[in-house]
């Protein structure tokens, strides 16, 4: 990404007249993301700004704002609230104003444990949440296109986990090959917390009925949607060892 793409906002920046810059929370490929605060309410928000060659005549801006608002009330989905102006010296862009959520990235959350994986209960606690909520996005013909840990963010609540999902990715229009990918996906986030390769040889049989070492064509098998991989969630015997 060349320097003239990238924003590198300073704490104390407006946004728009309306948001104050508070902290960079991320960049990727596709802009940047910061935690802001609403100068009328004090109430913390997060804006994306994307790099103009990634969101030519808005197309992104418009892609991720429809999305998100065709997912409304959707438990994993971040709730979008506008766009705002941001006006540069190289020109205006564009600034997506979202949730606000609390949390970390799924990859750095497991990494700080023991062995630096998720224990298997917790795992399959997590897993259940995610499928959970795919469910309820696959529900309304949509997908995310991209899960992995890196685009997971989660926190705890008592036994369980808040997770919510950043980074929709467009691929066309929902099929069955985009719904499938995204349950693959979330079975490949679950063999990856759990410590990947190194661990899956040790792990219990109920877990490799799930991963399904990875194969593609079993896992699409035995779980071809969201529902059929919460439903078995929620109903396997486990002998928790």
């Amino acid at each position: 990404m060349s320097e003239v793409e990238r924003f590198n906002l300073k704490p104390g920046r407006v946004i728009g007249g309306k948001y104050v810059v508070e902290d960079v929370l991320g960049a990727g490929v596709e802009g940047e993301v910061y935690r802001v605060r609403e100068r009328r309410t004090d109430l913390l928000r997060a804006a994306k700004i994307f790099y103009p060659s990634r969101n030519v005549r808005d197309r992104a801006v418009k892609f991720y704002a429809r999305k998100l608002e065709h997912l409304r009330g959707c438990r994993l989905v971040i709730q979008y609230h506008n766009t705002e102006t941001m006006r540069l010296k190289r020109g205006d862009t564009t600034v997506l104003i979202s949730e606000y959520v609390e949390g970390e990235l799924l990859g750095k959350f497991a990494q700080r444990h023991r062995g630096r994986r998720l224990p298997v209960f917790e795992a399959l606690v997590l897993l259940r949440e995610m499928a959970a909520g795919v469910a309820e996005i696959h529900e309304r013909r949509e997908y995310h296109g991209d899960l992995h840990a890196g685009n997971i963010i989660v926190s705890r609540r008592g036994v369980h986990f808040n997770v919510k999902l950043v980074d929709l990715h467009d691929h066309g229009r929902s099929s069955a090959w985009n719904i499938r990918s995204d349950v693959i996906d979330m079975v490949r986030v679950f063999y990856d917390v759990l410590g990947g390769k190194k661990q899956y040889a040790s792990m219990p049989p109920e877990i490799k009925a799930i991963c399904c070492g990875l194969r593609r064509d079993l896992i699409m098998d035995r779980y071809p949607t969201a529902v059929k991989l919460r439903n078995h969630l929620d109903s396997f015997e486990w002998s928790g060892k």
